[in-house]
């Protein structure tokens, strides 16, 4: 990992915010850019730093993380999107995956291979704890109605685009192949999503991937 990433933080345990914090600051290239300790504030706050990833607790007062999720997909926010919770729960990894969750991480995993998921998650890759990986493919193995979009409605840029990220290439990567800004590739991703009816880039990456299959 050469680049140099931002991260935002979003949990209602002060305990769990700080050694998640004091963690990522051993990574020389990783910066945590927020700590936020609710939904409503973590929503603003996404929008506002706009952070390549943003590690997000599913059982918070109030709010909870599958609602803040879908607040953040729904505001537009881009960045990759990580749950960090202590339920292996069928329907909550399923939900999470749905509404636009880049990865499922259990909190009792050992901190060293929470902070390789995180930085695997950073460079473009899904990330999801052993204990909940056959739940995901058990899911995906089911077509989700909502992926009958029409590549056609695409421009050239934004086919670009879509093919590698189901390459698995982050933002960063993206904007480095094709020579344009970060910036520009967000906007593209956000536009794409939205042409297609998809909610993250996972599930763009999963729907690219079953076209080319079926072509």
């Amino acid at each position: 990992m050469s680049e140099h990433y931002s991260v935002l933080l979003v949990d209602d345990h002060p305990l769990l915010l700080k050694g998640l914090k004091q963690l990522l600051e051993f990574e020389d290239n990783i910066d945590v850019v927020g700590e936020v300790n609710n939904g409503k504030d973590a929503v603003a706050r996404a929008a506002e730093v706009d952070p390549d990833l943003i590690v997000l607790d599913l059982n918070m007062q109030g709010m909870d993380g599958i609602a803040t999720l879908k607040a953040m997909r729904d505001a537009g926010v881009t960045s990759r999107i990580v749950m960090l919770t202590v339920s292996d729960a069928d329907e909550d990894v399923v939900e999470a995956i749905s509404a636009g969750a880049d990865g499922y991480l259990l909190k009792d995993m050992d901190p060293e291979l929470l902070i390789e998921q995180f930085k695997k998650a950073l460079t473009g890759k899904m990330v999801m704890s052993e204990a909940v990986t056959e739940i995901l493919a058990s899911a995906l193995r089911k077509p989700a109605a909502r992926y009958q979009a029409d590549l056609n409605n695409l421009t050239n840029r934004e086919y670009e685009i879509l093919s590698l990220i189901a390459k698995g290439m982050s933002n960063k990567l993206i904007a480095r192949e094709l020579d344009i800004s970060d910036g520009t590739v967000k906007v593209h991703v956000k536009h794409l999503l939205k042409k297609l009816g998809l909610r993250s880039r996972v599930e763009a990456a999963v729907w690219m991937v079953n076209q080319q299959g079926s072509q």
